[in-house]
């Protein structure tokens, strides 16, 4: 289905404005599709970010350099950790090099977290499975062509 139909707007005011309404209204689909995949497991989106990011990394980071590394900028990055720590999946502990900084991993239950997300995720790849994978491509080049025009 087109822009057009989904948001049963006829006319644009040209191509970049139409453009600009199907990345918010994608944006919005393609979130809520990867919303009930993390529901089920009683996470948020971000909360994920961070223990895909913790996971991914064989030393615990500060917040900053988590923070560095997500996808949602704008988030509240030691909020998001304190809950992932009260949940029990992720772990604070003293920076080894600077008393003054906290360090931050993923404990065991955390990965495991992961591990059953993990086998859901032929679910996050059924989003994007109308795109050959050279449409993907051409999709990826576009988009960060988009963020760097900036």
């Amino acid at each position: 289905m087109s822009i057009d139909k989904d948001i049963n707007q006829r006319t644009f005011k040209n191509e970049y404005q139409r453009a600009i309404i199907n990345l918010i209204f994608t944006y919005n689909w393609t979130t809520e599709q990867l919303k009930q995949i993390f529901d089920k497991e009683g996470l948020t989106m971000q909360q994920f970010n961070i223990l895909r990011i913790l996971r991914g990394n064989v030393k615990p980071l500060s917040t900053l350099q988590i923070r560095e590394r997500m996808l949602d900028k704008m988030s509240d990055t030691s909020r998001i950790v304190d809950r992932l720590i009260i949940k029990g999946l992720a772990k604070k502990m003293i920076c080894k090099t600077d008393k003054r900084l906290v360090d931050v991993s993923i404990t065991e239950k955390g990965k495991r977290m992961l591990q059953k997300i993990d086998l859901q995720e032929a679910k996050m790849h059924d989003i994007v499975s109308a795109l050959s994978e050279k449409e993907a491509k051409t999709l990826n080049k576009l988009l960060d062509k988009i963020r760097q025009s900036h």
